[in-house]
């Protein structure tokens, strides 16, 4: 299945009955929490994937603000979804793209082989007219899935400051450049790092844009086929760059490796370099 689904080609399996696994990725602070918006409304045949619980660690100086999961804690879900390794997944937000994006890259991370996002998430599903539950989702049944970590490309802090090669760092260019940091504790990037935005890939409904003009926001920056074959991508966190991969694997870029800590984790220490300016 291609990286990228529409609304109607998700509508299309759902009623057809085809075997694949829909995720809900659902990251929602507030007293109704992620399982109360999921709840109170969903794409039908969905499964709730808690993101901040499933999909990240502990929060920390020494790791950033959404690290790696644990494996084991990520087994328990993989369990609760009831993946299997013959049925695809399909990962939707609510329509902005970072959590499906993270959802994406971290089951790919897991070894899970064929994800796909749905294209302009749940808001694109609502305008289209398609229809939705309220309720708990889906049932999942026994899983037979293993998480595998390390089926993508990873980047420790060491590796990123021994890096001689191509560095990308994927946030707003209000933050990259240092104009503006209200999440971490200091503005700027890692010195030598080119920008490209994660919301140049995207139209303002918030689908994708195509495989060219996504090649040529990379191009724009001075990346290249060459620099991109041994390349490393950030963001703050790992969500705007794990989406940024998503977008990179369907238009046939190269795949980078991925510094999940981000800038979270290195600007938590006083002693690492940062630059300032676009």
């Amino acid at each position: 299945m291609s990286i990228l689904v529409s609304p109607s080609e998700l509508n299309n399996l759902i009623h057809t009955g085809k075997r694949f696994t829909l995720l809900a990725s659902v990251w929602e602070p507030g007293p109704a929490g992620s399982y109360g918006l999921f709840s109170s409304l969903h794409i039908p045949t969905a499964r709730f994937c808690d993101a901040a619980a499933a999909l990240a660690g502990i929060p920390g100086s020494q790791f950033g603000r959404n690290p790696l999961p644990d494996p084991a804690n990520l087994q328990k879900w993989f369990q609760r979804w009831g993946l299997e390794d013959d049925r695809p997944v399909i990962v939707y937000d609510e329509g902005r793209g970072l959590m499906a994006g993270r959802a994406w890259w971290i089951l790919r991370w897991a070894g899970i082989k064929d994800v796909s996002i749905l294209d302009g998430g749940f808001q694109n599903w609502r305008e289209q007219g398609y229809p939705t539950l309220a309720g708990p989702g889906n049932i999942a049944v026994e899983s037979d899935s293993q998480v595998r970590p390390g089926s993508l490309p990873t980047a420790t802090i060491e590796e990123v400051k021994a890096h001689e090669g191509l560095l990308i760092d994927t946030r707003e260019p209000n933050r990259f450049a240092g104009f503006r940091e209200n999440l971490d504790l200091k503005a700027g990037h890692i010195p030598g790092a080119i920008n490209v935005p994660e919301r140049a890939f995207h139209k303002p409904d918030g689908t994708w844009k195509s495989k060219k003009e996504i090649c040529d926001a990379f191009v724009k920056a001075g990346a290249n086929e060459e620099n991109l074959k041994d390349a490393i991508i950030y963001s703050g966190s790992g969500n705007h760059s794990g989406l940024a991969i998503a977008a990179m694997e369907w238009a046939g870029l190269p795949v980078p490796r991925h510094f999940v800590g981000g800038w979270s984790q290195w600007s938590a220490n006083p002693k690492n370099p940062v630059e300032r300016g676009l």
